[in-house]
């Protein structure tokens, strides 16, 4: 049996979700350390439109898309037998759990209560030092579990290799 097609679905599903990880990584290595060394206006007035400009980009698609394909990849591994159905089940409920879940409960809250604020006023600049801290926090969280289920779905390409 060959696993050719599924290998460079992997691979691609790896680099999707390894993607997602790098802006994630971004954010939490320099994006947000030079918001928070920023003026408390400046800082909230640029994360207020960097959330607002994220729904329109790939990036986006990417988030979002990896939700059901990672869970149809997961289902068609374990429903298939493909010998590798552990590693996409994993990968899966990683990026469910350590991004979506992180996302909805951590993340996006605190995105629209800087977002409900006047951009850049004194509200939004006395919430600032708490966001920064809490939102990095949780994105640490997010980077962290793309990044292991990027890895998953490698490790699961690699296996399948090894079987060719």
């Amino acid at each position: 049996m060959t696993y050719d097609l599924a290998i460079y679905g992997l691979l691609a599903l790896s680099l999707a979700t390894g993607l997602v990880a790098g802006v994630f990584l971004t954010f939490s290595d320099f994006v947000m350390p030079s918001l928070a060394a920023s003026a408390p206006a400046a800082g909230t007035q640029a994360m207020q439109i960097i959330n607002r400009k994220v729904y329109r980009s790939i990036f986006m698609v990417l988030l979002i898309g990896m939700i059901p394909v990672s869970v149809i990849a997961a289902g068609t591994g374990w429903a298939t037998g493909l010998p590798v159905a552990g590693w996409l089940i994993a990968a899966a409920g990683l990026y469910l759990v350590g991004v979506l879940a992180v996302s909805a409960l951590g993340n996006i809250p605190m995105n629209e209560r800087l977002e409900a604020l006047p951009e850049g006023g004194p509200e939004a600049q006395a919430y600032w030092p708490a966001y920064v801290s809490g939102w990095v926090r949780w994105n640490h969280l997010r980077w962290i579990t793309a990044t292991a289920s990027a890895g998953c779905y490698l490790v699961g390409a690699v296996e399948l290799a090894k079987l060719l």
